[in-house]
């Protein structure tokens, strides 16, 4: 009988790592729109599950508002708002959102995600700036990276897609990353210094927004999708540079 015990006990501790084993990090890639709906939302998507992926997180995505709750929140280390619009959470979403943030969460944010609950305060602070306008049509630009490994050389890209102006310039609020040259295109408003892309911390938890984002050739572009990991990186809690 003891020698039974013995193994029965030896099988179920080599069963316990398997048991036991942590599921990968999770998330959300939330996409719900109440405005102007991007032709480029389902290749986004796609582009940033697989960059998810990529980092050896899981992703979800939905455009249901009822999944910001605590209980299903709980669940994520970010939330990406990857082109959203208008007015898209009611209150107790918006609480569970902000208690996600101040609870260490992160957050993504792509292109019109700053066009988006223009009377939450909070959520304005979260994102650095809200849109203000944009030039008509796409546009190209030289967008200069204020950090290495993301353009193929140096810290240079040109870029075409529609290139927001902002309600206000978000540098001493954030962390400025990469910025745009507005005397290669017409239509910007905000001068010699055009933030594109910045993040900070950010009440408790990590915020990483770019303008960047709504025409769908750039989810195939390499420089762009490197400026995306190392957003979500950032976000998720991988890594402390942004």
């Amino acid at each position: 009988m003891p020698r039974l015990v013995a193994r029965f006990l030896a099988l179920l501790l080599c069963g316990m790592p398997l048991a036991l084993s942590a599921a990968p990090p999770r998330v959300l890639i939330f996409s719900k729109t109440a405005g102007f709906r991007h032709d480029s939302i389902p290749v986004a998507v796609a582009a940033l599950r697989d960059l998810a992926r990529r980092q050896a997180l899981t992703a979800d995505a939905s455009e249901e508002a009822a999944v910001f709750s605590p209980e299903r929140l709980r669940a994520y280390r970010a939330v990406i708002f990857v082109n959203t619009t208008g007015d898209i959470l009611d209150a107790p979403q918006q609480r569970a959102l902000e208690g996600f943030i101040r609870a260490g969460g992160g957050f993504v944010g792509v292109h019109a995600a700053a066009d988006t609950e223009y009377g939450w305060p909070w959520y304005g602070e979260l994102v650095g700036a809200w849109f203000e306008s944009h030039p008509p049509g796409l546009q190209t630009t030289r967008v200069r990276f204020d950090v290495d490994g993301v353009a193929a050389r140096g810290r240079e890209w040109r870029a075409t897609d529609e290139i927001y102006n902002y309600r206000r310039n978000p540098r001493g609020r954030a962390n400025v990353i990469a910025t745009v040259d507005e005397h290669d295109y017409t239509g910007g408003t905000m001068g010699d210094d055009h933030p594109i892309a910045w993040c900070r911390g950010f009440a408790g938890g990590r915020a990483w927004y770019t303008g960047l984002g709504h025409d769908g050739a750039l989810y195939a572009d390499p420089v762009f999708l490197r400026h995306l990991a190392r957003g979500l990186r950032y976000a998720a809690g991988l890594s402390g540079e942004c």
